[in-house]
């Protein structure tokens, strides 16, 4: 079960009008200082961003299931299942007694896959999954969100302040 103060985040982040995806990222990054503080392991770094998008949307996060073609049936159905609950369309039932022991001690068995350079590498494989468009367009919204004291250049500023005056 995630903290209370992850999901505050979480809710926090939705409210602020980010998509749901960013919101998950706050469970996510729990997981992972779940990993690297050694309460559990997992086989690999998707595994550990599948539990943590899994906890999100069992939070409350409006996260959809994947779509046909992007994950396999039983992910999907899991997922659905996630969402449903989060979503108070369907009652939350703990896991049996056995399945949680199961998992939590497969967990525990697994190394640690949380690390920096694995993340870093990872980041590498998705972005080389984009095209330069979609990067670009994620950058300039991310720029816009940001606020001008975060920035670093002048250049970044200028550019900004003439893209929020061709927007009206």
């Amino acid at each position: 079960m995630p903290t209370k103060s992850t999901v505050k985040k979480a809710k926090r982040d939705l409210s602020a009008g980010k998509s749901p995806s960013t919101a998950a990222g706050e469970l996510v990054r729990e997981e992972m200082d779940h990993v690297r503080k050694g309460k559990h392991g997992a086989r690999s770094t998707k595994q550990v961003i599948a539990i943590g998008l899994s906890k999100a949307r069992r939070a409350g996060v409006p996260l959809k299931p994947p779509a046909r073609g992007r994950a396999s049936a039983r992910t999907r159905r899991e997922a659905t299942l996630a969402y449903e609950t989060g979503q108070g369309r369907r009652k939350a039932r703990p896991p049996s007694a056995k399945r949680k022991r199961a998992s939590s001690r497969a967990l525990k068995r697994e190394r640690t896959t949380a690390s920096r350079r694995v993340m870093a590498a990872r980041n590498r494989s998705a972005k080389a999954r984009r095209n330069r468009a979609s990067r670009a367009s994620a950058k300039k919204r991310a720029a816009g969100m940001k606020g001008m004291r975060h920035r670093r250049s002048g250049g970044a500023k200028r550019a900004t302040k003439a893209r929020k005056g061709n927007r009206r």
